[in-house]
Formats: C-alpha cells, structure tokens, sequence
C-alpha cells in the first residue's frame, strides 16, 4: 500500500466572513461568524466587497504572481487530516480486516472465512480526492459566485474520499469503542448507532459500548454504558430519538479523557453538530497531548442542515418532510377562514435551510423569512403590509418563518441554554402578535392559525433519503477510526463521502446565500418582495 499521505491536491480555502462570534464548550473556545453575506445594516455585500474582505482575511496579494500556489500550499496544511502516526511515528499498520469478499461462512467447514486467491478491490486508495466545488464562476457578479480573487481565477479544490483502507491501525481484538450523542435530538440518530455497531462487528470489534446521555455520560456516577451489539441495535432505527439518549452541556475536557482512560476507549464516536464538535476536536487535542492511541470521528447531527462544505447533514430531508404536514394545515386553515393567515415556524437558528427547502416543496407558502435575509414587519415595505395585499387579492395567506429569523425585532433574553446557545426569542408568536393588532388598527378581520412544529419533526422516525446517509455516514465514521485518522468528521460533499479536520467545518455555521439560485427560485415561489 502506498505511504499514507496527508496532503491534497490543488485546493483553496472557503470565503471566511468578518466580524466572528465567540462561543465556549465548557472552556473550549471556538470561534462562529455571521452569515458572510449579511452586512450590518441588513444589505447584502456585493461580491467585490466579498473578495477583498477574503483577501484582507488570507493576507493575499494578488498581485503577486505565486498567489495560487501559496493559497494551495495553506490549504493543504488546514485540510490534512490528522493521523495516529503523527504522534506515533512507529505505528505499524496491519492488513485489513473489513473485506466483502472474505465472508464468515454459516457452517463450520470454512470457519476462518471462505478461501480466496483473488485481491479484493473494494478498498479506498489514501490519495483519492473529492471535488469541493463543481462550478467554475466566470464572474463574481454570478449568482453564488465564491471567488478567490476579482478574476474569478478557477482554483480546484480538493478533499479526502472516505471509505474502507487496505490497511489499518487498530487490532479489533485490542479495540473498545464508545458511542456517544449529544445536543437536541435529530431524525437518524439510531440509524447512524445502528451502522456504527454493524460495521465495527465486521471489523472484528467485539468490545462496543454506549456513553448515556451525552458527554455528562463520561463522569455522572448514576450513568452506566450500555454494551452494544448487532442484536441489541437491529431494530433501533425503527423509531426516532437516540437509544443513548442526548443532553446539553458537559463536564470538562480533562474529566472526560480521565474517563476514556480508565474505562479503555480507543475509538470514540461522536454525533453532534458544531458545539459537539469543537468538544470532540478538544478531547481529540487532548489524547494527543496525552500520547494516547486514540481515534476520535464525528458524524454532524443538525437538523438545520448549518455544517460548513457538505452537501446537507442527516436528518435534514426528514424535517422537510415532517415540515410539509405542519404548512399543509396552516394552509388549509387558512383557505378556510375567512381572510385566513396561516403561521409555521421551523427550526433553524442561525440558517433558513429547512424554512426555505420547506417552502420550496410545498408550493403553499406566500412568505418565507430566514436568519439570512432582515425583513421588517411594519412600514410600507413591511411583511405586514404585504399580508395586506394578499388577504385583498388572495383571501388568505400562509407564512413560513424559521425560528432565528427577525431576532433584531425581539427584546434580547441573555440567556443560554447548557450548550452555550442564546436563548431566541419567539419570532412566530412576535408575528403572530403583531399581525393580530395591525389588522385590527386598520379594521380588517382576519384569523390567524399559528403552528408550532418543532419538536414533532425533531422526534420522528428517519425517512428513507436520511436512512441511506446514515447508513454511509455511519459506516465510513467506523473506516476513518480503523484508518487511524483522528480529530475528523464525515459528509456527503458534492454526492461523495469525504472526512474533514474537524476545526474546518465548525469554524461559523453555514448559512443561506440570499444571492443563491436556491434562495432565488424560494422567491420564485413564493412572490415575495424584499421586506426592507
């Protein structure tokens, strides 16, 4: 097998948007920004202020003839994936053990595996790649354009495929291996559990357990871990929520590799999103500094669909689904009524994905509202103005909001919940409110219906799409460990599988484009004006 490599070809770095917001996982600092292409006073930048701020971040100078290939040249350094041999220079890989070729007979005849002369080819080679971006933008004007520089230079940029090496750096008699899931709960949950388990049994792994209840599981006496097996899991993805049940906040980072120690774990498996993730880039740090062979993989859970340069993360296509039953009956409530408004709010804090893939599907929504687009809701070019025009030439009119959206409008709470996350205020009962007084100012009677969906689409059971990507998701985590990368996660990036160092996808939340081709067909959709 070739030497195993830690760079990637020629690449550059995703735009970083100004202005970061600093948050803490119980110490461990992290750094999140606000949509890159909001400006302060609500108007979106254009895309030359986009690329000089991306050149201002780098410290490139365009000027200079050698730009690309030092902008390549720090992209590999960020993009490298970190691996036991860094610490462990000695670390000797040994052949294998996961090979579909090679399967455990029924009968006792061939009990050490059907005999077989031929070489299996089912293994992922340490210098694939995957392509980051497939759009060559001609001009920064174009809808979406990301460029690098004013030119629009086309730049490859390239991460690591995931998937099954031909040799490992674990024995699977020697490994113990740890599940745990934290933060809200999230549509696929078991199904990832389920695949992690399944697949580390073909590896050999026979020592499989389950952390309760979050990182708290680590060091809170009244926890116990489960064992897992194939029998145990077989039928978990039957049914929503987490076997191992998830909670907020955790205990230090110390107290929970003191914990992996005594209790053994050399793989860890964490699902979570970008809080999560910086606490398992931190333990990763920490057993590091400790010298302990340890693999530590994630798997992005958010339901907001918000983690940096994938192509969505699991649960998301079971929300919007979810979502179309609550819009179905606002918008029937509505047509109903006499002069009949209609209000869901959706999950997403700091990114409209649900909200606007959510309208985009149903085809019944006159009003979509994201974090990633200020809207005012008095005032000529207010929402509630427009709400006027449609009850005068529709009779009724449904709204679609997500719940981080019009936070600006809303006295602050200054509160945070256990992860760290500022407590939002109610942007659907604001709405709710407001509408119910204007119409009444202006004496035009109306009904207003306001749903709530966010805990029966958080809870349900995974649809068929997020089971397959739980499935892969959750056997190419069990690849990454055995390959003995550390300190990583995995996602579909531009239809294939690819792991990431985890600083690089929680660096800020991904957010809707409002120059994107997908927020302009939800326009498209709804006829909505600007709200500005």
């Amino acid at each position: 097998m070739e030497a195993l490599s830690h760079t990637v070809g020629p690449t550059v770095a995703p735009l970083r948007p100004k202005r970061p917001l600093r948050w803490n996982w119980n110490g461990f600092s992290s750094v999140l920004v606000q949509s890159k292409k909001n400006h302060p006073s609500g108007i979106c930048r254009s895309a030359a202020d986009e690329i000089s701020q991306s050149a201002r971040a780098s410290g490139l100078d365009f000027n200079d003839p050698d730009w690309k290939s030092k902008f390549q040249s720090d992209f590999e350094k960020r993009f490298s994936l970190p691996h036991i041999t860094d610490i462990f220079r000695d670390a000797t890989p040994i052949p294998s053990t996961f090979c579909l070729r090679m399967r455990t007979p029924v009968t006792e005849d061939f009990a050490d595996g059907y005999p077989s002369d031929e070489k299996w080819h089912g293994y992922i080679n340490n210098n694939d790649r995957v392509l980051l971006k497939v759009i060559n933008f001609s001009s920064p004007t174009s809808a979406g354009a990301e460029c690098i520089d004013p030119d629009c230079t086309w730049v490859e940029q390239w991460v690591h495929r995931a998937g099954p090496r031909e040799e490992i750096y674990f024995k699977p008699e020697e490994v113990k291996a740890a599940i745990v899931t934290c933060g809200g709960l999230c549509p696929g949950l078991n199904d990832v559990i389920r695949h992690i388990v399944i697949t580390l049994e073909i590896y050999g792994v026979k020592n499989i357990v389950g952390i309760p209840f979050g990182y708290r599981g680590f060091c809170d006496k009244e926890l116990t871990e489960m064992p897992l097996s194939r029998k145990v899991v077989q039928n978990i993805h039957l049914s929503g929520g987490s076997l191992l049940g998830v909670s907020r906040g955790a205990p230090t980072v110390s107290e929970i590799v003191d914990s992996m120690e005594e209790r053994g774990i050399n793989m860890l498996f964490v699902l979570g999103g970008n809080g999560t993730h910086a606490g398992a880039n931190a333990i990763h740090n920490e057993c590091r500094k400790r010298r302990m062979k340890v693999a530590i993989v994630g798997v992005p859970k958010t339901i907001d669909n918000d983690i940096l340069l994938m192509d969505k993360t699991f649960g998301f296509d079971t929300a919007v689904e979810e979502a179309q039953r609550a819009i179905n009956s606002a918008y029937i409530e509505a047509h109903s009524a006499y002069h009949g408004i209609g209000i869901v709010k959706l999950m997403g804090r700091s990114s409209g994905y649900i909200a606007m893939h959510a309208s985009l599907a149903s085809g019944q929504i006159d009003i979509c509202l994201i974090p990633e687009s200020p809207f005012n809701l008095h005032g000529p070019n207010g929402v509630l103005r427009h709400l006027k025009y449609l009850i005068e030439t529709k009779g009724s009119a449904v709204v679609c909001v997500a719940e981080g959206a019009g936070q600006s409008l809303i006295k602050k709470t200054n509160a945070t919940d256990a992860s760290g996350n500022v407590v939002l205020g109610d942007v659907g009962v604001l709405i709710q409110q407001e509408t119910k007084k204007y119409f009444k100012e202006i004496g035009v009677p109306i009904d207003v219906k306001y749903i709530d969906p966010t805990y029966m689409i958080r809870a349900c059971r995974a649809n068929a799409s997020d089971g397959i990507l739980c499935t892969v998701l959750g056997q190419n985590a069990v690849h990454g460990a055995f390959a003995g990368f550390s300190g990583i996660t995995v996602g579909l990036c531009n239809t294939h599988y690819a792991y990431f160092p985890i600083p690089e996808v929680i660096s800020y939340p991904r957010a809707v484009d409002p120059n994107s081709r997908m927020w302009h067909r939800c326009l498209t959709s709804t006829g909505q004006p600007d709200f500005i």
